[in-house]
């Protein structure tokens, strides 16, 4: 009896504690809201952790300071949505509009707002999974010159005049090229634990080194001469004064394929020492006027449990996403509905199921269990 019990234990924490692989269907899509907390003074005790199998990691302490939402949207519904012919996706946050490409290789960041890159960055690759490593680039992202106003803000006469030794006054033209190389190592996978709640989940490094070259064209106009001045340090400009030409940023995310939150879990910077420099952001849940409470008003999924069908009763006039989730995180169902519908579920083993309702107002995660 000992035996069968200790066997059994071990299969429990097997299958309840398990190497997962994140693919695109994981990745958040058009209709996702995602509430990020920040916890801007985290426990100095809190670390990141080893490399490696079978990891625990426990961010329960977290302290949420600010939250903000980014909205998934469709491009082509956003201000810059021309310039972006082959995204199928835009990130809304604070603002800010970010425009990427999802396929099954990879999530592919194509530019911010109005600032086209010239070839898009890897963002993510997939699929993802323990032990995977990729290198993105050298890639161009940025390939611009810059003239008028914005320039003369940047680089008034005295900023040319000590970049010069006095010898110029007047910043012409300014070209700058950026260009990022990015490697990625899912280095560990464990069980994650935050505010939200406790996942399986792979622990996804990134070492971003960007390098920018600045070159300027100045003059002296009383004398109608001028020449480039290359690779100008952003230091001798007042207004990049603490930023540098060549920056390497180190991250870590924890992501999960669990169909009940989205993929990211959390986020922390670090030193190249792996040291927690800033704060930690981390998925929250909507406040508590957050739209999504309307869902909860107006979207019913019964019954359930359910043996061979389930009802969706939705406000009729939206537009609704449906995705049908398996308790492995694979989706099986996609459709849209207008109104309430009844989904045939006779065909479908007995467990228990994930259903996620979207509509531009918001969306929802509900657990369907089978008998």
């Amino acid at each position: 009896m000992k035996k069968s019990i200790s066997l059994l234990l071990s299969l429990f924490c097997f299958t309840s504690f398990a190497q997962i692989t994140v693919i695109e269907s994981d990745i958040s899509e058009v209709g996702d809201i995602v509430y990020q907390g920040y916890d801007s003074s985290p426990l100095s005790s809190l670390s990141i952790g080893n490399p490696g199998p079978n990891q625990v990691w426990d961010f329960s302490s977290l302290q949420q300071d600010l939250l903000k939402t980014l909205n998934f949207v469709d491009p082509s519904t956003t201000p810059y949505g021309s310039l972006y012919s082959n995204a199928n996706l835009c990130m809304v946050d604070n603002g800010s509009y970010l425009y990427f490409n999802k396929t099954n290789t990879g999530l592919y960041l194509h530019g911010l707002g109005d600032t086209v890159f010239s070839a898009p960055a890897l963002y993510y690759p997939l699929p993802l999974t323990y032990n995977f490593t990729a290198s993105d680039g050298p890639v161009i992202i940025l390939d611009n010159t810059v003239s008028g106003g914005i320039l003369s803000s940047l680089l008034d006469s005295a900023t040319v005049a000590s970049l010069t030794q006095g010898a110029f006054y007047s910043a012409d033209t300014a070209v700058i090229t950026i260009t990022n190389t990015t490697d990625f190592d899912v280095d560990a996978w464990g069980e994650m634990t935050t505010p939200l709640g406790t996942y399986d989940a792979l622990r996804f490094k990134t070492i971003q080194t960007t390098e920018s070259v600045l070159d300027v064209y100045v003059s002296n106009p009383s004398l109608s001469i001028g020449q480039w001045v290359y690779d100008v340090p952003f230091a001798s400009i007042p207004q990049l004064n603490g930023f540098n030409n060549n920056q390497i940023e180190y991250k870590y995310q924890w992501i999960t394929n669990d169909p009940a939150v989205e993929f990211l879990l959390l986020e922390v910077f670090v030193d190249a020492s792996d040291n927690i420099i800033n704060g930690i952001s981390f998925q929250s849940t909507p406040p508590s006027t957050a739209v999504n409470d309307v869902f909860n008003r107006y979207v019913t999924v019964y019954p359930i449990p359910s043996k061979d069908y389930i009802t969706i009763d939705v406000l009729q006039g939206d537009l609704y996403n449906i995705s049908l989730y398996g308790n492995n995180g694979k989706s099986i169902l996609e459709s849209t509905i207008t109104n309430t519908t009844d989904i045939d579920m006779s065909h479908y083993s007995s467990g228990i199921y994930y259903l996620k309702i979207s509509s531009k107002e918001g969306h929802l995660v509900k657990k369907i269990i089978l008998d």
